[in-house]
């Protein structure tokens, strides 16, 4: 995978990110595709990045990232803290002052229509400018 860069062009993106899902492979591959399906199906106008050599999505600021490691995919908002998260699915980095994050491990199941509420919930709060 070409490594990403200060310099990289956003318009590869997309492929690094099929990349990614693709050298994953078994259910982290699966839960990233699954995850990047929703965030996208929550706004057309998401935009994908590749930053830090990992999937970025935002729109009016970031939205949150897409890591993988061993033990779960996570899925980090950095102002996670100022958004409601009444299906409780915020379960990493709670004790920070602005991030919460999302570990999605093997063989769990998660409300979709939650987590699209909540990528719509950032967006709305990308667009204020501020948190709250």
């Amino acid at each position: 995978m070409p490594k990403a860069t200060a310099h990289l062009d956003q318009s590869q993106a997309p492929a690094m990110i099929d990349q990614r899902i693709a050298e994953l492979g078994s259910w982290r591959g699966e839960t990233l595709a699954h995850i990047r399906s929703l965030i996208l199906s929550a706004d057309p106008g998401i935009v994908e990045e590749f930053k830090w050599n990992q999937p970025v999505w935002s729109l009016n600021g970031i939205i949150c990232t897409g890591e993988a490691y061993k033990a779960a995919i996570k899925t980090t908002f950095p102002k996670g803290a100022a958004l409601a998260d009444p299906k409780g699915l915020f379960n990493s980095s709670l004790e920070g002052n602005a991030r919460r994050a999302i570990d999605f491990r093997e063989g769990e199941t998660f409300d979709a229509k939650a987590f699209v509420a909540l990528i719509r919930a950032a967006i709305a709060l990308n667009e204020t400018g501020k948190a709250k």
